[in-house]
């Protein structure tokens, strides 16, 4: 690599505070169920995020996960936006993932269990 390739693009630098105001929040999920009325194939799921209580969330992620398969399951949720409407379904949290290589999503989560809204840092 050049030094060129090892500097990061400034024009998508945050400051920390931009960063503080995210708030990310692990949950686990209590309960899946198909979304009948979404155009693309997603999930309904209620997260309990701890003190927040349990949020609701639309999530396109039913290449990798069955509903069975994600009750239990810990993830990492953003939890400051505002809610939105979709497919019938208020989406009050935003569930985190990475695209495989076929643009599927896999979910974020933490490494060993923590405390139901514990934020990231």
């Amino acid at each position: 690599m050049t030094d060129s390739e090892n500097k990061p693009d400034t024009a998508n630098l945050i400051e920390w505070q931009d960063f503080e105001k995210i708030e990310l929040r692990v949950g686990t999920v209590v309960s899946a169920r198909v979304n009948e009325k979404a155009k693309k194939p997603a999930y309904v799921l209620e997260v309990d995020l701890g003190e927040l209580g349990v949020k609701t969330s639309s999530a396109q992620i039913t290449v990798h996960y069955t509903p069975q398969d994600l009750v239990g399951r810990q993830v990492l949720c953003v939890c400051n936006f505002g809610p939105k409407r979709i497919a019938g379904v208020v989406s009050e949290v935003l569930v985190t993932g990475f695209a495989d290589a076929d643009g599927a999503i896999v979910l974020a989560g933490a490494e060993r269990k923590v405390p139901n809204g514990a934020r990231l840092h």
